[in-house]
């Protein structure tokens, strides 16, 4: 299961740890958000050990929607050794992010 990021345990779990964190910045009520849910999950799974694959709620987590400039949702960043590398807005095919995964791990 996705990782539930917030704004008390991002600093910790993400910018702190290092290596290879994919962000999904999501909402209960975001339609694309649904759609692409499975496939983050489906991630997590699959990265496992990996690579981190976690989800903010925007409505819970206001704190980093403001500090990473989240205006669209789903928004999905992809942050290595505390930077961010890469970024997806809207609703995404699972390849598409497996192979900017699988780029950033290399």
């Amino acid at each position: 299961m996705a990782f539930e990021l917030t704004d008390n345990n991002f600093q910790d779990e993400v910018l702190d740890k290092g290596g290879l964190t994919l962000i999904d910045f999501w909402a209960e009520w975001c339609g694309p958000c649904k759609m692409i849910g499975p496939i983050i999950e489906d991630l997590s799974k699959d990265y496992d050990g990996k690579a981190l694959i976690g989800k903010v709620n925007v409505d819970e987590n206001p704190e980093l929607s403001i500090k990473y400039g989240i205006r669209s949702i789903p928004t999905i960043l992809f942050v290595k050794d505390g930077e961010i590398v890469d970024k997806v807005v809207g609703a995404t095919p699972k390849q598409v992010l497996i192979d900017k995964l699988d780029e950033h791990l290399s």
